[in-house]
């Protein structure tokens, strides 16, 4: 199958008409059409179901996008890996701004000194982008915190595990408690971290947007004590009953390489001296060999 022709198909599945994917593609109708037609001949299925004004999907061609949107994703990864393989060997961290508990610049500091040790570049991302960086290949190793909806096809080894506290105005009902239920937050507007995210609160793509809404008492959020402490502005930060949030080091399973073994070892080794939650070596739900 032609990767260019699966790509076209694509953008066509996705638009649902052939004069927006072209636009999109920056070529011209006729030879998008005519590339649809080739690959719905070279499978001899029916892809899209045609009119003047509307463009539908078969069943064969509903799981030719998924699969195709897979398979493009996949080739794009052994693009830029392969590419990154033939560069001088570093990792690339990816975190989200105030993701990392304030363990990533001693972590880079020991990692340093290690024999194993490679170049590392820091990428901070946005909210929720971290999963998407490491199955593209962007990135090799991810701090992120539980729960997750979706860690399929990682790798993990949590860190440390913190209480959740919520974040309040001064002058807020709850601002004066020693603690607080979840019970207690019943009718407050708390953020959402994606659209996917459900309530009716409004998305969130970094905690400045945080402080700013809960200093203008627009909503009320529940955050990592490590967060929640350095946001400032004179709220105030309420712990809700056991509530905790682990943040993990994740990396792509398939990855079995020395340099990446010796920067999550380091990470677990920093997190543990710096742990100010139940003693003990934090749990392992994935592993790395070849150090």
């Amino acid at each position: 199958m032609d990767s260019r022709e699966l790509a076209y198909f694509v953008v066509v599945a996705e638009e649902r008409n052939f004069s927006r994917a072209a636009e999109r593609l920056g070529i011209a109708q006729p030879p998008l059409s005519r590339a649809i037609q080739r690959l719905e001949r070279r499978l001899g299925v029916r892809l899209l179901e045609r009119t003047s004004r509307h463009v539908s999907l078969t069943t064969a061609g509903e799981v030719l996008l998924n699969e195709g949107r897979k398979a493009l994703t996949n080739l794009a990864t052994a693009e830029r890996l392969t590419r990154r393989a033939g560069r001088e060997p570093r990792l690339v961290v990816v975190t989200k701004p105030a993701g990392d508990a304030g363990l990533l610049e001693p972590i880079l500091a020991r990692f340093a000194a290690h024999p194993d040790t490679v170049e590392v570049e820091v990428l901070i991302c946005g909210i929720g982008e971290q999963k998407s960086l490491l199955r593209d290949g962007t990135a090799d190793v991810a701090l992120l915190r539980t729960p997750q909806n979706d860690l399929s096809g990682l790798a993990t080894e949590e860190l440390l595990t913190e209480r959740e506290l919520v974040v309040l105005p001064p002058t807020h009902r709850l601002a004066g408690r020693a603690s607080v239920r979840t019970v207690d937050l019943a009718g407050e507007v708390l953020p959402r971290w994606t659209d996917e995210s459900p309530g009716d609160g409004p998305v969130i793509t970094d905690t400045g947007q945080v402080a700013e809404l809960v200093a203008l008492g627009r909503i009320a959020a529940v955050l990592p004590e490590s967060v929640a402490c350095r946001l400032g502005r004179g709220l105030v930060a309420v712990p809700v009953d056991d509530r905790r949030t682990t943040l993990l080091a994740a990396w792509p399973e398939e990855r079995r390489d020395r340099a990446l073994a010796a920067f999550v070892r380091t990470a677990v080794e920093v997190a543990a001296a710096r742990s100010t939650d139940a003693p003990g070596t934090p749990r392992r739900s994935g592993s790395l060999t070849g150090a």
